[in-house]
């Protein structure tokens, strides 16, 4: 169980991870010792399971977002294994989620244009056989992050 101090601890981590160790054990009001033991408990405990940079996709080439969905034609072991290897040797693949109700998946995929697109569509589907797939671009990103609720 998380206390609220590791709650806050959390928060702090999810808004900027290069925070120092002081800088986050004065926010939580902590010594710096039992700040920095508590976020090592949290590693260990696969709660914080990364530290990375977030980066602007527009600013390294990669603007237009797509939301992918795929209905399959197959659901045995086989085709998941095809399927998941697939989606492992196309980079543009930042997002994939096996789904309830009629579709199966849902691709978020990060790409330079419609035409990229189109390219990244033609490797996909020489790699797996689908029943149906279609795409939907985003216009406007409202709300994107990263950070889980606590």
């Amino acid at each position: 169980m998380l206390d609220e101090t590791d709650k806050s601890i959390l928060r702090l981590l999810q808004t900027d991870a290069t925070q120092s160790v002081d800088d986050i054990s004065a926010k939580v009001h902590l010594s710096r010792n039992a700040c920095w033991r508590r976020i090592k408990q949290m590693e260990a405990a696969g709660l914080i399971t990364s530290r990375v940079a977030i980066v602007d996709a527009a600013k390294v080439g990669r603007p237009l977002t797509a939301m992918v969905l795929i209905r399959a034609n197959q659901h045995d072991q086989d085709w998941i294994e095809k399927f998941h290897a697939a989606l492992r040797a196309l980079p543009e693949v930042v997002g994939a989620h096996r789904m309830s109700g009629d579709l199966d998946y849902l691709l978020r995929v990060r790409l330079r244009d419609v035409p990229d697109y189109d390219a990244f569509y033609k490797r996909l589907t020489s790699r797996i056989s689908v029943s149906d797939i279609s795409a939907s671009f985003v216009m406007e990103d409202i709300k994107d992050t990263t950070e889980v609720p606590l």
